[in-house]
């Protein structure tokens, strides 16, 4: 990837900026309060979330953060997670993307994750 820019990650409650790109969700459940006018998403890929069992495990906890890295890195080669990555490597070699996420430490999430492996 190297002529394609870096993706970006940001929150999904932030206002759109006319240098995002393709705006992809990558949570499981869509963010509270948000209309999906406001959100300006293009894509929402729930399959490549982290398991339920992981995001409560994880808990946004800073310190297991390597962890939960790890172990999300390893759902993402199940069949459903794996196809759902693959698509999003697609739109990111073909444009530019901001992967976004409710969370609210954007660079502890699962979408830094994804932005890392993308690069």
């Amino acid at each position: 990837m190297s002529g394609q820019p870096r993706p970006k990650v940001k929150r999904v409650y932030d206002d759109p900026a006319t240098d995002d790109g393709l705006r992809v969700l990558v949570d499981r459940i869509w963010p509270r309060g948000l209309s999906k006018e406001r959100a300006h998403v293009d894509e929402w890929l729930k399959a490549v979330a982290p398991s339920t069992q992981l995001r409560t495990w994880y808990a946004h906890d800073a310190d297991r953060f390597e962890e939960f890295a790890r172990r999300y890195k390893a759902e993402l080669e199940t069949p459903e997670r794996a196809e759902a990555f693959e698509r999003l490597k697609q739109l990111a070699k073909s444009s530019k993307v901001t992967l976004l996420t409710a969370t609210k430490e954007v660079s502890i999430s699962q979408a830094a994750v994804l932005a890392t492996l993308l690069r």
